[in-house]
Order: structure tokens, then sequence, then C-alpha cells
């Protein structure tokens, strides 16, 4: 049985000397003390896995609604995906895969339902109240909206967990400036967080071709435009006759192409940074990356993505469903504050009706949000 110390010693060991070490991290707003099998970020996993708002995920959007079938990702589905490639690449370079794996289940755990249209309405609704972002939103349930512990709110993560969280950053997630203060603002994030950004875009990216197929908002013919995809394809369809099982061979050959590039281009960037310590990682620019030439693939292949999936009129007849539901909710509440869970109404005089009312819409997954909807405007609705 290892003790805490002896991972801790392990770490010393086996990782890259500029990776982010267990036993030098800058700690939590609240001390807890040490626990006797798991390192700090071994333990921000498990809070983080234990939360409320991790459990909501499975019922949130990530392109299709829930109940339009159990096949497609969900945002927890999703999630687990970003964890499993950033652990991958972790592994491989060397890197402190527990800090990683954090960073990867708590990055979208302050989404709204249905995905970016519920982000986008609820923002709209903020605007004058100090907006809606939700890398954002996801440092506001761990640090405050959770209550699980008897004396303070929040999860209390590392701060390294945190910084992650509130630094994530894809095409698709910009951070708040407003909240960077405390984490190095001027300073590049650890490259386990840089990790994360780039498992994110690796995962949907190639799930959503995955989902699209399955719909069949996409054909497997127009695949055949796009050069990372025809690559693949070309591997595979003379040995494989099963639509099916080849579509999985072309998605698992594409994240496995992804990670392979990511990891190579990675070191080459460490060495030609002459990268030691840590402290030259945030001195440096970005250091985990596609190549030049996979960049200009993983282009084609989202503006595949949006042109043939994000903008298809079936997934854009639920976006802006889905935006109405969200602000409809909204004004229901703020007409009249008392059809909130009695909780969220003593929240008001301490946050505010409106940043109290976002909060507990962006909490609702999309089940719930639906059936709220029809609780509040169908009048044969039981309560």
């Amino acid at each position: 049985m290892k003790t805490v110390d002896q991972l801790l010693r392990e770490e010393k060991q086996i990782l890259a000397p500029y990776a982010v070490f267990s036993s030098e991290s800058k700690g939590r707003k609240y001390e807890i003390g040490q626990s006797r099998h798991r390192t700090p970020f071994q333990r921000d996993r498990d809070r983080i896995i234990h939360c409320q708002a991790f459990r909501r995920l499975e019922y949130k959007t990530q392109v299709f609604v829930n109940h339009e079938g159990d096949y497609y990702r969900t945002r927890l589905t999703h999630t687990i995906e970003v964890a499993q490639i950033a652990k991958s690449i972790a592994k491989s370079l060397r890197l402190n895969e527990d800090l990683a794996e954090a960073i990867s289940l708590a990055h979208d755990i302050g989404h709204t339902p249905f995905g970016h249209a519920g982000e986008k309405a609820l923002h709209e609704i903020m605007e004058d109240f100090g907006g809606f972002e939700h890398n954002s939103q996801s440092l506001r349930v761990v640090d405050y909206l959770e209550e699980r512990y008897n004396d303070y709110r929040g999860l209390n993560l590392t701060w390294e967990v945190r910084e992650g969280i509130i630094k994530h950053h894809t095409s698709y997630d910009n951070p708040n400036s407003s909240l960077l203060k405390e984490f190095l603002p001027d300073k590049t994030s650890s490259l386990e967080a840089q990790i994360v950004n780039v498992a994110d875009e690796i995962a949907y990216n190639n799930h959503d071709i995955d989902d699209g197929l399955e719909s069949e908002l996409i054909d497997f013919k127009d695949l055949l435009d796009i050069p990372l995809l025809k690559e693949c394809y070309n591997r595979f369809y003379k040995t494989v006759k099963n639509e099916k099982i080849l579509r999985y061979e072309i998605v698992r050959e594409l994240i496995g192409e992804q990670i392979n590039d990511v990891i190579t281009t990675s070191l080459e960037n460490i060495k030609k940074r002459n990268i030691k310590t840590l402290e030259d990682v945030r001195n440096s620019p970005i250091l985990i990356d596609y190549s030049d030439e996979m960049k200009k693939k993983n282009r084609e292949l989202k503006i595949f993505l949006y042109d043939k999936l994000y903008k298809n009129y079936k997934v854009l007849k639920m976006q802006h469903k889905a935006e109405r539901y969200v602000k409809k909710l909204f004004e229901a509440y703020e007409e009249d504050v008392k059809q909130l869970p009695p909780k969220f109404v003593e929240q008001i005089e301490i946050d505010g009706k409106e940043r109290v009312i976002c909060d507990y819409i962006a909490g609702m997954t999309d089940r719930y949000a639906q059936d709220e909807f029809a609780r509040l405007f169908l009048p044969y609705e039981r309560m």
C-alpha cells in the first residue's frame, strides 16, 4: 500500500522537470491537511466527480439534446473523452496526469443546459449584470455554488486546477479577463492545462463527426472532401465493408493521428525553447500544440463541421428553441422570484436577483429545463 509521501516521491522521479509537482502546489483557499493515500490533484479529481454539478453533465447537451437518442454524446461523455485524451498526452510527455485529469473533468462543469445556445441566451440576458461565460461559471461552481463541506462553500480545489479551469481556451472558449487576476494573467498556463485545451478540441471535433454520421446529418461521401478524413478513409475502406465499423475506424484513426501530432510537435517546441522548469513554461508562448500541417487540416475539418452539422437546419431549430426556453424561464423568475426554490430566494440578498436566477438556470439539465418550462407555462402540467 502506497502512502501519499511515496506517491509524491515517485512524481519527482518520473515526471519531467517542467511538470507541475503535486508537492509544490500553491495550495487551497482553506487548509485541509494531507490525505493518507491521495495526492492533492487526485483529491481534486475525486471532489469533482462526486459533486452535483458533475453528475448533471449527463443530461446536458453537447450537440444533440438528450431526448433525441441515447447514442449521442452528452456533456458528461464528452468530458470523459477529454480526460482520457488529456491523460494519454500527459503520460507520453511525462507530465502530471492527475492534474490534467482534474482540469478535464471540471472544464465544462459550469455549462448551461442546451449547450452553446443556452450559454448565448444567458450571456445576452446578463450583459448588464456581468455577463455569462461557462469557464467563469465553472470556476464559480467549484469555488462557490457547490455546498458539500461544513467549513466553507465550494469544493476548495487547488490553485493549479482552478487556474486550468479559468484559463481554458479553445475556438469556443475565451477566458474572462476580469477573473484572471488571481491566476498570473501575464503568464502562460501549465503544460497540463494546455493539454486540456487541445484534448477538448480533439474530442469534440471527432465525436461530432461520429454523432453527425449517426444522425445522418452528415453523409459518408461528404467526408471525402476533407483531406484529413479522406486520408483515414483511404486506409480502411478496402478492408472494412461494414459502414458503421468503418466509421469507428476513421474516428479512432483521427483521434490517434491528432494525439501523435500533438505529442511530437509539443516535444519539439519544448526542446526548441530549451524548457527546463515550470517557470520556463510560464514565460514561454503556448507549447502544447499541433504542427502547422495539422492546424491547416483541423481548420478544414472545423469549417466542414460548421457547415454540415452546426448550421444544419435541424440543429439550428433546436438551438433557437433552446434560446427561447432559457429566456422565457429567466423572464418568469424575474417577474416573481418566489417561483425559485427557497434557498435561491435567500441567496438574492447576497448575490443579486439576476445572478441568482442565472446560477439556477445554468445549473439545470436539458430535461429539467424542459420540465420546468412546462410547469411554468402549460396550465395542465402537474407541479
